[in-house]
């Protein structure tokens, strides 16, 4: 009954609260995978903000494509009008984010909010696909290179969270994307490490895994630099009409649009509420957002295998998210 509240919850959530960014004028975003789907829908009110927002995706084409169009909507000298400019990142490919990052370094001291938005659709890819540098393309994409990824604009991060010292501890974030698939299609313990080099040849096992890895780094992102104010959140976008159902059969889709898909501006919704809302504090630091902008505590969490999983093995836990993020450590070592 408790997982059935919990899937009813997150997939006919209440209407969100949190909608508009208010105010953000001189604060710098990034949002991967901003081109499309829930990351545009997250630009297009960002832009709105006043801020500078790096739209971080493979295809300039497209990214720039769709920078004129929100550019459109919003004319020139408007008070709160924002910037968006082009990041060239492909997270299939290490030396790509490397370079992405080291582009970002030499055009802005901080960044305030990183949204790890891009991600790879469940139904998308054929099991033995794999990523530039040889590893399981959903595991290399949604772990390792977004990790990587983050880790590389840690002083910017940090530079972010100086400036808005002890009062505004919090304030700097970054927001890991996740999936109410996690709490269905995830193994036991959420990540299975026998098979993180070939992955499950069952793709939406393969891809819940992922997204449970995904929490586990962003709950041990929150353990190291909780203390440099910065505040890690995961969130269930929710079950949208975007990128995460693209590949799944017509009939099947049919079905799932008809009685549970929503647009995209609801996801990024949730997003925004991770990204800005005033309720998050710092002390919230490692937690779990569930559509449209509410956050989950862990005594809420049906999944209480996940959180003994990435609990640390010092607190009676089985150390997997200090685990997984060593293990992503080293696939990145040889090429980065």
């Amino acid at each position: 009954m408790e997982a059935f509240r919990n899937f009813k919850t997150q997939t006919w959530p209440p209407p969100p609260t949190f909608t508009t960014p208010g105010p953000q004028e001189g604060r710098v975003f990034i949002v991967t995978g901003g081109n499309t789907g829930i990351g545009y829908e997250l630009c297009k009110i960002l832009f709105t903000s006043g801020a500078t927002i790096y739209m971080a995706s493979r295809s300039k084409e497209k990214a720039e494509e769709a920078i004129k169009s929100i550019e459109a909507t919003t004319k020139e000298g408007t008070k709160d009008r924002g910037k968006l400019k082009y990041l060239h990142l492909d997270l299939s490919d290490l030396k790509s984010v490397k370079a992405a990052a080291e582009e970002f370094a030499r055009q802005e001291p901080k960044l305030d909010v990183l949204w790890n938005n891009a991600g790879i659709g469940a139904n998308v890819l054929k099991f033995g696909e794999r990523t530039a540098q040889n590893l399981e393309v959903f595991m290399g994409v949604h772990c390792v290179a977004t990790l990587l990824f983050t880790q590389l604009l840690l002083p910017q991060l940090k530079a972010a969270a100086a400036a808005a010292g002890p009062s505004g501890a919090g304030k700097t974030r970054v927001v890991w994307t996740s999936s109410g698939l996690m709490d269905s299609g995830s193994p036991p313990n959420g990540v299975d490490f026998s098979v993180l080099d070939q992955g499950f040849k069952n793709r939406v096992t393969n891809y819940s895994a992922t997204k449970a890895g995904t929490w586990f780094l962003a709950r041990e992102f929150a353990r190291r630099h909780g203390d440099d104010g910065i505040l890690s959140v995961t969130l269930n976008p929710g079950n949208l009409r975007a990128g995460s159902f693209n590949g799944t059969a017509a009939p099947l889709y049919f079905i799932l649009n008809a009685t549970m898909l929503h647009d995209p501006e609801f996801g990024a919704y949730t997003e925004l509420y991770a990204g800005l809302s005033p309720e998050l504090k710092i002390e919230h630091n490692g937690t779990y957002v569930i559509p449209w902008g509410r956050r989950r505590p862990d005594n809420e969490i049906t999944r209480k295998d996940l959180l003994k999983a990435m609990a640390p093995e010092s607190e009676g836990g089985l150390g997997y998210a200090k685990k997984l993020w060593e293990w992503c450590e080293e696939q990145w070592k040889p090429h980065v």
